[in-house]
């Protein structure tokens, strides 16, 4: 892939092309590609099987328009396969213009990925009713911050407005948030810029351990050989 520290398997995969630390599957086709799945009816019984998997699944389409010229598929077709795979059955589509960015956007839900097992949760849509719990849904938004986490938030601040004004140091009072944690906090609410995210990732990347520890594993399938 031609990025620093990351590390990728060359394995045989049942489906898709990638598999990021065992949790996602990721299914990566060009444009001209994509397209000529919909006519040979490859790209449902790919998508389905995708959909049915215990692994979450995304679809990372690559390639500008230009791609798709002499294929002469409409493009009303290829807007509601889009439809039918995103819509109906529920796989995020992400873009990318070629195989670098590709390798990128695969990079980055692998830092998504670690950013949640440190704390946060996957939220699918859920909207709780009870103020209550859709003020700890919110806190959960923070980064590292979890259902035990938001609790103590707002049980020490009273209110999401009190909780996100708070200092660094005042965020440090509540069981459980330590400095990196108020720090990251503060980051995401304020306008200030971040020392952890804000880095660029590729191969211009810093090879700090704290800018590209993964502590992750991409697997790709020996089928794809693209990059």
């Amino acid at each position: 892939m031609g990025i620093e520290n990351v590390e990728v398997c060359i394995r045989r995969l049942s489906i898709g092309d990638y598999q990021v630390d065992n949790r996602v599957i990721v299914e990566r086709k060009t444009l001209k590609d994509f397209a000529i799945s919909i006519v040979d009816g490859r790209l449902f019984k790919q998508m389905i099987r995708l959909a049915n998997s215990k692994s979450e699944g995304v679809l990372i389409l690559e390639g500008t328009a230009s791609d798709t010229v002499e294929i002469g598929v409409a493009r009303e077709a290829m807007q509601g396969a889009l439809i039918t795979v995103s819509l109906i059955l529920g796989i995020p589509v992400l873009r990318s213009k070629d195989p670098l960015e590709t390798a990128r956007l695969i990079v980055y839900i692998a830092r998504q990925l670690k950013s949640i097992a440190g704390g946060g949760v996957q939220r699918h849509g859920y909207r709780p009713k009870n103020k209550r719990k859709r003020q700890l849904f919110i806190l959960q938004g923070l980064p590292r911050i979890g259902p035990e986490k938001a609790g103590r938030l707002l049980d020490s601040f009273g209110s999401i407005k009190a909780a996100i004004s708070a200092s660094s140091s005042e965020l440090q009072s509540v069981d459980g948030i330590g400095k990196s944690i108020a720090d990251k906090i503060r980051w995401a609410v304020g306008e200030q810029e971040s020392p952890y995210l804000s880095r660029p990732f590729g191969p211009e990347i810093s090879s700090s351990a704290e800018a590209v520890t993964f502590e992750t594993k991409i697997i790709k399938s020996d089928t794809n050989r693209s990059f």
